[in-house]
């Protein structure tokens, strides 16, 4: 387990770096927007489209989804209660709300359940997300957002959703799953490739997207319960429904693992084009990441032992 961490954790850094050192003079505001643009237009949607297309989907795929939006919508109730019992700003209370309620769950849980459970936990992953989080971050959470902040909402919910490309090659998946068509060596060799740059991408893009913030000390109070929901509550609520909806074993393990992620970096852009508090929001993703260093470890340790 200590190596799974170790190695996402160097990729990561890697990003990080990149922000400090800047080579060729690249600045890392300038490389993320095309490395996470490759992997949201082509790497990404080509992975879904790979794992969809030869995963088993039965019962188990609807329990995962209900435990999915369970997880999410705990968050968000969790974050307004808490920025309504602190008294916090709408602006900061709306970056808040969403750093609690969604995870990163692609961009982060994606490579970990691959090295720690192997390639079917890619399908944990995919499914957890495609199949409710994102679904809900682009009506529900642009709609928190919407509401605490000044910015102008710019397009509907059901356009946003349609504008995903992993979830236009999510469906695309499932309908050759359903409908029987055998996976061709060819097309999912091409796919395959594509899906191979998608963790060491994703994990580079979000150390780039991590930065010191001066000041983030005095505002730690405002983190804090962000922390405490993310990487733990929910958890605990998510260990208990999906025993309870009937997940058991690894799929489990897995699920629970998913739930206990750190806040999402795509949720900057929403915070920035809805007029969120960014840099709190910024500040909530870069603690929650490094805490999260501590904390998976222990819930891997929590559900069953080291792998």
């Amino acid at each position: 387990m200590y190596g799974v961490i170790a190695q996402a954790g160097a990729l990561i850094a890697i990003g990080v770096a990149w922000r400090r050192l800047r080579p060729m003079g690249l600045e890392a505001d300038d490389v993320r927007p095309a490395l996470t643009g490759l992997v949201y237009i082509v790497l990404l949607p080509a992975l879904v489209l790979s794992v969809l297309w030869e995963a088993d989907l039965g019962l188990d795929t609807l329990r995962l989804a209900v435990v999915a939006a369970a997880c999410v919508l705990a968050g968000l109730f969790l974050g307004w209660a808490a920025c309504r019992l602190l008294r916090v700003p709408a602006a900061a209370a709306g970056a808040l709300i969403l750093a609690a309620g969604f995870g990163n769950f692609t961009y982060l849980g994606l490579p970990l359940l691959e090295a720690s459970f192997g390639a079917w936990g890619r399908e944990v992953a995919i499914q957890f997300d495609l199949f409710a989080a994102t679904p809900l971050l682009l009506t529900l959470g642009v709609a928190i957002a919407a509401a605490h902040g000044h910015g102008r909402r710019e397009e509907g919910p059901v356009a946003a959703v349609a504008r995903v490309p992993a979830l236009w090659a999510a469906a695309v998946g499932v309908a050759l799953n359903l409908g029987g068509v055998p996976a061709a060596e060819w097309p999912v060799g091409l796919l395959e490739t594509l899906a191979a740059g998608v963790v060491p991408l994703m994990l580079i893009s979000t150390g780039l997207a991590l930065q010191g913030v001066a000041g983030w000390q005095q505002r730690l109070g405002q983190v804090a319960p962000v922390l405490a929901i993310r990487l733990a509550l929910v958890p605990l609520g998510v260990a208990w429904l999906a025993a309870v909806v009937g997940l058991d074993g690894e799929l489990w393990r897995a699920t629970v693992i998913e739930s206990a992620m750190p806040s999402m970096v795509i949720g900057l852009v929403i915070a920035e084009r809805y007029g969120l508090d960014t840099r709190l929001y910024a500040e909530a993703v870069t603690v929650s990441t490094a805490a999260a260093a501590i904390t998976l470890p222990l819930w891997f340790a929590g559900l069953g032992g080291w792998l």
